[in-house]
């Protein structure tokens, strides 16, 4: 665009008389833009000489509004006259030929909106912007063509056309300055992966200047984890390709000596605090490879042991002292009272939908209260445990004083919706379908909402559930469950079983980890279609029950993930009573106890034990009521495949007591980590036994079972596929083995 710029007055030459004052002002060519805001930019008023310099400031505050395409100032006797033209009002914006990047983010990404105020640099500032933000995609070969088209009244449409062109990989990762590791095994500590056809699922392979950055962090972590407290990356260089395709990446590392651990100690600050009693946490020691992710720990440890102590404003800092020719490093844990800080006010962004009390009520930090880190960790865990955000990220800013601070929470809200179709397969169930319509997050409140149907080669089930996480305001979880499920046993007992109730739950935290869960069962179970050659044991149970029960459950969970933990334990107990009315008289016990310990990362130790004992009052234990396992619970086996049986039909009769237990090993398979696919090694020993009925063909050793394997598992983005191979080591004779078991399941 080509602004005219033109200022027509008298200049005094030097030594002559001051201009003439100015005795009225006239504005022309204005159409939107009201006369008084005009003069209001004026640098000149009535009465005032019209001189040089306060003329050129009257041009340059008109311009910087930017409503104004043209400014042109005469004089013509005593009337200083204002002419102006217009900048158009942007009347539509368009984007086209875009695909990978929506409208609305487009739209949200330049600054450029209808009934806005049109200028050629806004425009170029939109490109630019739009530009960046392909970038971060990985389009590098994105170009962005901005067109103008004039519509009566002075308003213009804008349009973008846009080609993407393909996405910039990364086709090569290089290594300089690397003697300890070699660039295999720095290329796998990294974030960005060089592309390969399988990595369609992914976006590692696209180049990210943000996650380059990370990677620099991750170079460090790992070198400082084995010894090298003196890395650094000294440079990274990105190349791109000279057709855009591909970028290619060179990392330059320093490395420095490597360092083991010399002396170690903690020193406290604070008088009444005995350092003696933070020693025992401590996760380094003497002779040991320096490793910064131990220290850190033990920073962690130390500094959560003195929140418990009550001393919350206490602060744990390592002193690294560094021998060079040694390569030893003494390491101090000084302990020290840090200034006194609370917490003036918790600040929620980017929740939409999500009211902001179902994410303050996760919080164990209040407003006022005296700031702690440990329980802030907690609170963003528990936030995050949640489900509903892809991302929460939390910072601490300056307060409106010294001893003040602002907790800043920022959340990413993700889908809690699903409307879906399944379809898998597994040994056990054979294919199935399902359809199943829930909401994790309703109308932002936190309530669940389930409403599912399933059917599979084994069963039909129907399923409705709601909760609602904090009943009448307390942190009390209710809820309650309807179901109807027929199941085909023709292949373990040879009989099918319809299952027809509801359940009402509510649960409460006894302690932060600790949680007591009640619940009330009605459900009427049917045996029918009754093989005429299955077990007389089996034949008598045909007909209805009626079974009305109340029951509760205690837990205490400290695993760091619940679905797939690396270390913590997980601890579960549960009772039922039957007889408040109804058929059936009897009492359920069943317990779970799992723990886990990574022994290096991504190897994963977990040793389980699960055991459960029901008893009739005063009548004896029916067959829906009994436990069958194998299967999952003990690999290597059927379900159904072991415990109580009649010898001359086969059939599975089910138990009164049962007991489990498992020791498995998880490792990678040095398959690339976005893969998720991780092997596995157990071995399970148990036993079903214990039988209200007797007979001439009933066997029940009760002897113990085991089966050993190995499994691969894929957490594959169509749904989880686990493949298990098991070898039964210890059995009976009527026992039924697997050696094979697949599952694999979707929603699409």
């Amino acid at each position: 665009m080509v602004v005219g710029l033109a200022l027509v007055f008298a200049l005094p030459a030097a030594g002559q008389q001051q201009a003439p004052a100015i005795e009225r002002i006239e504005i022309e060519g204005n159409q939107r833009v009201e006369d008084a805001t005009i003069l209001q930019y004026l640098a000149v008023k009535p009465g005032e000489p019209a001189d040089p310099e306060r003329l050129e400031r009257s041009l340059r505050n008109l311009f910087a509004t930017g409503l104004f395409e043209d400014v042109r100032i005469d004089r013509r006797d005593g009337t200083l006259v204002v002419r102006v033209k217009e900048n158009p009002v942007v009347n539509e914006v368009a984007f086209e030929g875009n695909s990978a990047v929506s409208d609305e983010d487009l739209a949200a990404e330049v600054d450029i909106r209808p009934r806005s105020v049109f200028s050629r640099r806004r425009i170029q500032e939109a490109v630019e912007r739009i530009l960046e933000l392909y970038r971060r995609k990985g389009f590098y070969a994105a170009r962005v063509t901005p067109e103008v088209i004039e519509r009566p009244q002075n308003r213009v449409d804008v349009v973008f056309t846009i080609q993407e062109g393909s996405v910039t990989r990364v086709c090569g990762i290089a290594f300089v300055g690397n003697r300890a590791f070699s660039d295999s095994v720095l290329r796998g500590v990294i974030e960005t992966r060089e592309t390969a056809w399988y990595r369609f699922f992914t976006e590692s392979d696209r180049y990210d200047p943000d996650r380059v950055e990370l990677d620099r962090e991750r170079l460090r972590r790992h070198y400082r984890a084995h010894g090298y407290a003196e890395f650094e990356v000294t440079s990274v260089n990105a190349q791109l390709s000279p057709d855009g395709r591909c970028f290619y990446l060179t990392f330059a590392v320093d490395e420095g000596p490597k360092y083991t651990i010399g002396r170690v100690e903690v020193v406290s600050d604070i008088p009444d605090l005995d350092p003696k009693e933070l020693q025992a946490l401590v996760r380094v020691g003497e002779g040991q490879v320096y490793n910064a992710d131990e220290i850190e720990a033990t920073v962690q440890a130390i500094t959560d042991r003195l929140g418990e102590l009550g001393y919350a404003f206490a602060r744990v800092e390592p002193e690294e002292r560094l021998d060079r020719e040694r390569g030893v490093a003494d390491i101090v844990f000084r302990v020290s009272q840090g200034p006194r800080v609370y917490v003036e006010r918790i600040e929620i962004r980017g929740n939409v939908r999500t009211l902001d009390r179902v994410i303050r009520r996760e919080f164990r930090l209040a407003e006022g209260d005296p700031f702690n880190p440990v329980l802030l960790r907690r609170s963003i865990q528990r936030v995050r445990n949640l489900g509903y955000f892809s991302k929460v990220d939390v910072r601490t800013v300056q307060g409106s004083a010294p001893d003040r601070l602002v907790v800043i929470v920022e959340v990413q809200e993700q889908s809690t919706g699903e409307l879906s179709f399944g379809a898998g397969f597994s040994t056990a169930e054979g294919f199935l379908a399902d359809v199943r319509l829930s909401e994790r997050n309703l109308l932002g409140a936190g309530r669940s909402l389930t409403l599912s149907t399933t059917l599979s080669g084994k069963s039909t089930r129907f399923d409705f559930s709601f909760t609602e996480p904090w009943f009448l305001g307390y942190e009390v979880r209710a809820g309650v469950d309807l179901f109807h499920v027929v199941t085909d046993f023709q292949s373990e007992g040879s009989f099918d079983q319809r299952r027809t109730g509801g359940q009402l739950r509510l649960g409460y935290p006894l302690t932060e980890f600790v949680r007591h869960d009640l619940r009330y069962a009605l459900r009427r179970i049917e045996i029918a279609n009754i093989d005429p050659t299955a077990s007389v044991f089996i034949r008598r149970e045909k007909g209805s029950r009626v079974t009305s029960a109340i029951g509760h459950t205690l837990t205490w969970d400290r695993r760091d993930n619940v679905f797939l933990p690396n270390e913590g334990f997980f601890v579960q107990i549960e009772q039922d009573l039957a007889g408040l009315g109804g058929d059936n008289r009897w009492i359920r016990h069943e317990g779970t106890a799992a723990f886990y310990y990574s022994v290096v990362p991504d190897v994963v130790i977990s040793l389980q034990a699960r055991g459960g004992h029901i008893f009739g009052l005063g009548e004896d234990v029916h067959l829906s009521d009994r436990f069958f396992i194998g299967g999952t619970t003990l690999r290597g086996f059927r379900f159904g495949g072991l415990g109580p049986r009649d010898s001359d039909t086969r059939d599975a009769l089910g138990g009164n007591l049962y007991y489990v237990g498992t020791a498995e090993v998880r490792f990678p398979l040095g398959l690339p980590e976005e893969l998720r696919i991780f092997g596995r090694a157990f071995v399970d020993a148990g036993s079903l036994t214990d039988i209200d009925v007797s007979g001439r063909t009933l066997v029940d050793t009760g002897s113990l079972r085991v089966g050993a394997g190995v499994g691969v598992s894929w957490l594959s983005p169509l749904g989880p596929i686990s493949i298990d191979f098991a070898q039964a080591l210890a059995k009976d004779r009527l026992d039924e083995t697997e050696r094979f078991r697949l599952s694999f399941g979707t929603r699409f």
